[in-house]
């Protein structure tokens, strides 16, 4: 490393240039990923620079004092393997832990760097995979679906804090948003009892669905239709835990095929998450 690294907290543009970063790693980020990961916890998102080039970035969102996850953690090129990267990621840590001491710490850790996560203190606790393939599905005429509006969102809000163990209300408002050609977010509901919810997402390559929350696999199969049917003819891809064995005899009931995988670690006490109600996580970035 030749210059000192600065690190701050990114702007909107910065977001969506370290966004950029990953579009040209191969990680396929949502065509409007930045402001509705931004707001989230908008301090959360450190960009390091060297002078004035901006060289690695890395998102360390507290969502409370007990939990926060670690994504985006990246470094330009032409800059790697120089020590540029390393200050971005003691300030991720170093964020988090001035935020929510004591607090419990994830990320999505790829197979090549699960090493030196392990290393930062963080343990695996299972793999997610990536599905993924052409959509041939159509969006069922079910009366349980419907698009997520504003008089749904406070139910959705606390379904969503028990599957995902984190309060996210600002992020989900902006996430779950009517009216945004990106993203289309569905509901299952029966006799006024929320059996799961899910969205899916324009991204630079076809679309990802994320999250998919559903009380099983019958519900989850109904919310995958309507969800994957927005997409029909086009790649759809779905990040799901390995151990919620449903998801994946789902995803591949319609011929999505596994692609990629990542492991999910914690630094601190791992939340008791219900995986078998997780049939897609929402980001990588976000968990």
């Amino acid at each position: 490393m030749t210059a000192p690294v600065t690190v701050r907290p990114m702007t909107l543009v910065d977001l969506k240039l370290a966004l950029e970063w990953g579009r040209e790693e191969g990680w396929n980020p949502g065509l409007d990923d930045a402001a509705a990961y931004r707001i989230a916890d908008p301090d959360g998102f450190l960009m390091g620079f060297a002078g004035d080039e901006p060289v690695a970035a890395i998102s360390a969102v507290a969502y409370s004092r007990q939990f926060g996850f670690l994504g985006l953690y990246i470094c330009r090129p032409d800059y790697r393997g120089q020590g540029y990267g390393w200050p971005v990621w003691q300030a991720g840590l170093n964020r988090l832990d001035t935020v929510m001491p004591r607090g419990t710490v994830g990320l999505d850790g790829v197979v090549a760097q699960q090493a030196n996560y392990a290393r930062s203190g963080f343990e695996r606790a299972h793999r997610n995979l990536r599905y993924g393939g052409i959509s041939t599905l159509d969006t069922p005429p079910d009366p349980r679906l419907a698009r997520i509006g504003q008089g749904l969102f406070p139910t959705v809000r606390d379904y969503d804090l028990e599957n995902f163990g984190a309060p996210r209300e600002n992020f989900l408002k902006n996430w779950l948003a009517p009216g945004v050609d990106s993203r289309a977010s569905f509901s299952l509901v029966e006799d006024g009892n929320l059996l799961g919810y899910g969205t899916i997402r324009a991204c630079v390559e076809g679309f990802k669905i994320g999250p998919l929350f559903a009380e099983d696999e019958a519900a989850a199969d109904v919310l995958l239709r309507a969800l994957a049917g927005q997409a029909k003819g086009r790649m759809v891809y779905l990040d799901l835990p390995e151990p919620n064995e449903a998801a994946t005899r789902l995803a591949e009931r319609y011929e999505f095929s596994p692609i990629f995988e990542t492991a999910r670690m914690y630094r601190g006490k791992a939340p008791d998450l219900p995986l078998h109600r997780i049939f897609a996580i929402t980001a990588f970035a976000l968990g």
